[in-house]
């Protein structure tokens, strides 16, 4: 399905310049002389490369259709997370290399959603924001009341962080799945 420039939306899929990408950001710009232009910033989906592109508004783009499919994480098998589909049961292998910043925050039982492109596997999307227990930390300093100190905490998929100093081990932290970073208590 094609659509005009000036019909894009932060988060729709595309493809542009025969590139399956996501929308990260998109400003209109009207210049004083000569016409207007979109600057796009825009995820390729295959690759993960994030590029900044201007382009004319008076051009079509074709809308990508993206399949997401409501599945849970079971465990690890090698290279290979295996996930479980909550609506039929079937399970997938999902290689490792298709996981390189989300491996670190998959816990079993997750809910996460599958991406698919015409049959092809993209990725996975995670909770924005996704509970866990730290395993391992410093126990706080007495007297250390440095204004937002923070100390190295490793969380049980084993990923390390900054948490405050008030956080100890066994306790249940919020992390945002965006940034890697500690969110709140839990």
């Amino acid at each position: 399905m094609n659509i005009n420039i000036n019909d894009i939306k932060n988060g729709m899929t595309i493809i542009i310049d025969g590139n399956l990408c996501q929308i990260m950001e998109f400003q209109h710009v009207k210049p004083g002389k000569g016409s207007a232009f979109v600057r796009i910033k825009l995820k390729n989906l295959r690759t993960g490369a994030v590029v900044e592109n201007s382009y004319n508004t008076n051009i079509k783009i074709e809308r990508a259709r993206i399949e997401r499919n409501p599945m849970q994480f079971l465990y690890t098998d090698g290279n290979n997370y295996v996930f479980m589909n909550t609506e039929n049961y079937d399970q997938i292998e999902v290689p490792a290399s298709k996981l390189e910043n989300e491996k670190k925050f998959l816990k079993e039982g997750l809910e996460i959603q599958l991406e698919y492109y015409e049959g092809e596997l993209l990725g996975i999307t995670l909770p924005e924001k996704i509970e866990f227990e730290i395993i391992e930390t410093e126990p706080a300093v007495k007297g250390n009341t440095a204004n937002n100190a923070m100390k190295d905490a490793t969380i049980e998929t084993g990923y390390t962080l900054k948490v405050p100093l008030f956080i100890n081990q066994g306790e249940k932290i919020i992390v945002s799945t965006s940034d890697g970073k500690y969110s709140s208590r839990a």
